[in-house]
């Protein structure tokens, strides 16, 4: 893509949804954190089930070590994998007690250091609670990245480096949520929905699916 196509691929995205969030649920900084770590290889609706009772509960770091391991478990055991997230979760939660005060540090370089956040995780928070502009690039924005020519990379890290050199303002703080909303629901991995793609025109996709299935068939019908 040019750089003109690009800044008009964001613009049209903007102005179909001009305030995009997470679709995970959260009331602060810490429940962000816990919720996003627990999200890995898990849907966002899997986790707001199992985390809606939770944070009515836990609220704080110092809460989360009052539940205690056990406790949590009963509370996320309905997503994948939750007995390690229930570790990392609980040792997370005592290094935020111990090293920081309860609070959730607002960089890169010590989100990583925490128990089950990786660099997605980080850049997650930082763009969500902190609003920096950050691209957390997960299997949606890895696949929308690529398959549209927008920021094409062989590895999460290639395709986040190709977007923070090329995504313009003012579209840099909610361009990773546009991605994702847009391979959610638009640019899904099996069928893309091409057909009502605000950015179709703009996509170099070779295999672009142009007509809704089943339409196809009612054509060659009513012919």
């Amino acid at each position: 893509m040019t750089r003109d196509q690009i800044f008009d691929f964001f613009r049209r995205l903007a102005e179909d949804n001009p305030e995009p969030e997470t679709e995970l649920e959260y009331g602060n900084a810490y429940q962000l954190v816990v919720a996003v770590a627990l999200s890995a290889q898990a849907t966002d609706v899997g986790v707001n089930k199992a985390t809606r009772a939770l944070f009515r509960k836990v609220k704080t770091p110092q809460q989360m070590l009052d539940l205690g391991e056990d406790g949590l478990k009963e509370h996320i055991k309905t997503i994948g994998l939750f007995n390690s997230k229930a570790k990392n979760v609980i040792a997370m939660s005592r290094i935020l007690v111990d090293q920081y005060g309860g609070e959730v540090p607002d960089t890169r370089e010590e989100l990583v250091k925490l128990p089950g956040v990786g660099r997605k995780t980080a850049n997650v928070v930082l763009n969500c609670w902190f609003k920096q502009e950050t691209f957390a690039v997960d299997t949606h924005i890895f696949r929308v990245g690529n398959r549209t020519g927008l920021a094409k990379g062989k590895t999460p890290e290639q395709v986040e480096a190709k977007l923070e050199k090329r995504v313009p303002e003012p579209f840099r703080l909610h361009a990773h949520h546009w991605l994702i909303l847009h391979g959610r629901y638009v640019c899904k991995a099996r069928t893309p929905e091409c057909w009502r793609c605000k950015v179709e025109d703009l996509c170099s996709y070779r295999k672009k699916v142009l007509q809704k299935p089943g339409e196809a068939a009612k054509s060659k019908a009513r012919a």
